[in-house]
This record gives structure tokens, sequence and C-alpha cells, in this order.
């Protein structure tokens, strides 16, 4: 099987251990271990928790413990809707391997995750890109989306909120998708991995598990609750879908780590106090990019609704990698480069990492573009 480079972790892997303000993280700025343990009320039990814990493979699927903590999040999700992975990111792998075959037909929003649509098209998919665009607010075009459905449609893919636009799908626009995906008998797979994150209200969109029947949710402990050192992720779904992915899923994962299980439990029960930490945040540092966004002539961006990236338009001579190797040799802030996700003539803003880091770095690239005006 042949694939593509992931063109967003090989940029990733090549600058992030080197830059100085990192102006590409996607994850709401981490939480330590201490600050866990804070949040949630244990410093002093831990210990006593762990010293008992046995570690064996434990719960193949996940544990009950966990599996209920991530079906609160849901509607109408039970723990049997819900399985374990290795993040989101073996989330997706195990969806796809599941249920695409050479010949079938996806359909995958592009800007999104490489995931979406170079694994399918590995697997001898006929991939149909569905393009975001700006006059659409980087929403989906529905009667696009009709057009490039046919009879062997196995699979939809779409990601809300979306990464890297920010662009958020409600509830209402969510089943007109589904609406399409049943008239063909389609899955609709949404990597829901930024869910919670919303600009506005309690920080969450409905999921498409909850909104139709073939609805198929992602999602991880990295992004929203700033713990992806745990590598720890779900698929939720209809049950025979999970009765599916679980064969494949005992070739390559068995289960999770029982210590990752255990911490991602913790957070989930005390995910009130991990949220409001991360709005504050994610709320706070969008406004500081909104009026940075305003007084920089060369930036432009429709302004995310969701989520913790923004794709930004920029209006310089030079293609996107030129412009942000040039960025980090030259002031040590990193961006991502519009191509390594296929847009060419943007670049990727992860706004919210430390706001310290966020306002610095923002800065230096205040500087850069002012150099090159001049």
């Amino acid at each position: 099987m042949k694939i593509k480079d992931f063109g967003v972790e090989r940029w990733m892997d090549l600058y992030e251990t080197r830059c100085t303000y990192n102006l590409a993280e996607t994850c709401v700025e981490s939480l330590t271990v201490d600050q866990l343990l804070t949040l949630a009320n244990k410093q002093d039990s831990i210990l006593d928790e762990l010293r008992g814990l046995k570690l064996t493979y434990g719960a193949i699927e996940g544990s009950t413990r966990l599996r209920e903590a991530i079906s609160a999040m849901y509607a109408r999700q039970s723990p049997e809707n819900l399985i374990v992975t290795h993040g989101a990111i073996g989330g997706n792998a195990l969806v796809y391997e599941t249920l695409v075959e050479p010949g079938d037909t996806v359909i995958s929003v592009l800007p999104t995750y490489q995931q979406h649509y170079s694994i399918p098209e590995s697997y001898g998919a006929d991939v149909r890109i569905l393009k975001l665009r700006e006059e659409n607010r980087f929403l989906p075009d529905l009667a696009e989306l009709r057009s490039l459905v046919n009879d062997k449609t196995r699979l939809i893919a779409i990601n809300n909120p979306n990464n890297p636009t920010g662009s958020l799908m409600d509830e209402a626009f969510l089943a007109e998708i589904s609406e399409i995906a049943r008239s063909c008998g389609a899955y609709v797979l949404c990597d829901e991995v930024y869910r919670g994150t919303d600009q506005e209200g309690s920080g969450y969109t409905a999921s498409i598990a909850d909104v139709y029947e073939r609805g198929i949710s992602t999602g991880s402990m990295s992004k929203t609750y700033s713990l992806a050192g745990l590598r720890l992720g779900w698929i939720a779904g209809p049950k025979d879908l999970i009765r599916a992915v679980a064969i494949h899923r005992d070739y390559n994962t068995i289960s999770v780590g029982m210590i990752d299980d255990h911490f991602a439990s913790i957070a989930l029960e005390n995910r009130k106090a991990i949220l409001a930490r991360n709005h504050d945040i994610v709320r706070t540092n969008l406004a500081i990019v909104d009026a940075w966004i305003a007084k920089e002539p060369a930036m432009s961006y429709i302004k995310p609704k969701s989520g913790t990236t923004a794709l930004l338009k920029f209006d310089l001579p030079m293609s996107s990698l030129e412009f942000c190797v040039e960025l980090i040799e030259q002031t040590g802030a990193m961006l991502t480069p519009g191509s390594a996700l296929d847009m060419e003539g943007y670049v990727r803003l992860g706004y919210a990492n430390n706001r310290d880091v966020l306002e610095t770095g923002l800065a230096k690239v205040s500087e850069f573009l002012a150099k090159h005006r001049a």
C-alpha cells in the first residue's frame, strides 16, 4: 500500500522542537500532571489510586469508567456505542480500514486533516474532494455535495469544528448533510477532536453520532482537553459499526495503556473545570488574534467560530512554504504552511497556546511582514 507523505506531520516533525514561538500548536495549552490533579482535587490521593493498579492490558475496548465518561458528552450514545483508540488518529484510521474497499466512493472536505482523503485514496477508493471556500465561510456547499454523491458512496468525511479554518456546522447543517448521506446509504464520519471549543455558549455543538443513525464521531483527549500526551481517543457510532471496528482493532491496538485510561477518566469526570480553563484561553486568545489581524494589511481571515486554529490568507510574493521557513529561521516564530494542508496561499495559525507565546510570536510575525513590505 502506497500513501502520500502526511504534510502537516512532516512539517511539525521538522520544526516543532526547533522554534521559539510555537504558533503552529493545535492543542489548547497542554496541562501538566500537577495541573490536572489540582483541577481534579486529587493531589493527595492519586498515588493511592495508582499503587494498586496492576499493569496488565486492562479492559480491551476501554474501561467501563472511561466509556461512561465519554458517553456523557453525547446526547444519545451509551458505552456500548463507544470504543477507545490510540488517539483520534487511530480512530479515524480504524474507521477507514473497516469500511472502505477499492472502488468505493469517499467524499472528503478540504481543508481537513489529511487522513480523511489520503487513507481512503491509498485503499483504492474514488476520493472526491469537496473544497471549502471563503465565500461560504468555509462551510460545505450542500448543492456541490449532492452532486458528488453516487450509488457507490460509502462514506462522507467532515471535520467539525474544522481544522484549520475554525468553521462550525450547527445541528441543522449536520442534519442536511445526514439527509444527503441517507439518500445513498452512506456513513458520515465526523472528526470532532475540537468539539467543546466553540467561542460561544457551552462550547459544544451537536455531534454527528447523535444526529444521524449512520453517523460516526471521533474524538480525543488532545485538543479540547489539553492532554495529547495520553495518546487516547475514541470512536462513537452505531453498535454494529463499533463491533466491526473492534475486529480490526484487535490486530493493531489490543488496548490503550491502563494509566492513560485512568488519567483520561479523571479528566473527563472533571471536564467542567478543564473546559472553564480552556474556554478562557481560546476566547481570550482569539480576541488577541482578531485585533492583530485588523492591524495587518498583508493578512486576512474568516474569523473562527470554534477550534484552536485559524487559516490566514497572506499577501506576499512567495509560497506558503517559503513564508514559513523564512519566518522561523529569521524570528523563531512557527506557523504551518498552507501547502502542507493542500491550501496554497494560506498559513495556519494555532492560537490556543500560552498567551505570552502568542503575543510575542505575533509581534515577530509583524516584524517579518513589515520587513517584506519595506
